[in-house]
């Protein structure tokens, strides 16, 4: 009986190691997904190289611009890409992952404000908000924006220069992602001058999607099973939290 076991354990290992690997697509988009030091790393990343060890399929991770990754997609040059937003075009050629990530948008505000948030933009109608030039940050807002809801918007050039309108108290309050927010207050070393309020303004849940022309759904149905189980057994949660650990 012994002998079986370890004779099944070594099939198992020859069959990962001769497994042809999976070629994934991902963008610059930190912290989910980025480029650092010549390697592909982030939260979403380390979710995914779990997700696939657990199913014993090897892969490889390639870095390209959002349109041409999901072209590959659509056209079978690749095997899967992530993170991708789901709608009806993209399911024509994507099979669906169950959600990999959670993309929210949040209010962060000064440590010590007593601002509230009860899901009435209304609520915020006094303050002085910072968004940034270009940014969607869904429907319901960007038409505030475009009713001047607020007593005044500050427009920043980019992300850092947000944060830095919200530390330096030039606004009151501003909406971003929430992991990307957190993310940039950790490089700034301000995580402990600010706060995410509890009312979300918005969630979308992103997915793994595998090209439908590479025959990819039994893949994404033994994906959908190890991403619940490595859920399950606390090791998403952990890969999250190491991204905000001081």
């Amino acid at each position: 009986m012994k002998l079986k076991v370890i004779s099944i354990i070594t099939l198992l290992s020859i069959t990962s190691l001769f497994a042809q690997p999976l070629k994934l697509v991902t963008f610059e988009y930190p912290p989910y997904e980025y480029t650092k030091d010549g390697k592909v790393t982030g939260m979403a990343v380390d979710i995914v190289k779990l997700v696939f060890k657990d199913m014993n399929q090897p892969i490889t991770i390639e870095v390209l611009p959002w349109s041409e990754g999901i072209n590959y997609i659509k056209e079978g040059k690749r095997d899967g890409i992530f993170t991708a937003f789901k709608n009806p075009e993209r399911e024509k050629f994507a099979d669906y992952s169950e959600v990999l990530i959670p993309q929210i948008i949040s209010f962060f505000v000064q440590k010590d404000s007593g601002i509230v948030y009860t899901n009435n933009l209304d609520d915020l109608s006094s303050l002085n908000v910072g968004v940034v030039r270009g940014f969607s940050y869904g429907k319901l807002f960007d038409e505030s924006l475009k009713n001047k809801t607020y007593k005044s918007i500050k427009i920043a050039n980019n992300a850092d220069e947000v944060f830095k309108l919200l530390t330096s108290g030039e606004v009151d309050i501003i909406p971003f992602n929430k992991y990307g927010g957190l993310h940039i207050l950790k490089n700034q070393n301000k995580l402990e001058e600010v706060k995410e309020l509890s009312k979300k303004l918005k969630m979308v849940s992103s997915y793994m999607a595998f090209s439908k022309k590479n025959n990819h759904s039994k893949t994404r149905d033994d994906f959908n099973k190890s991403l619940k189980k490595i859920k399950s057994q606390g090791e998403y949660r952990k890969i999250i939290k190491s991204y905000f650990s001081k």
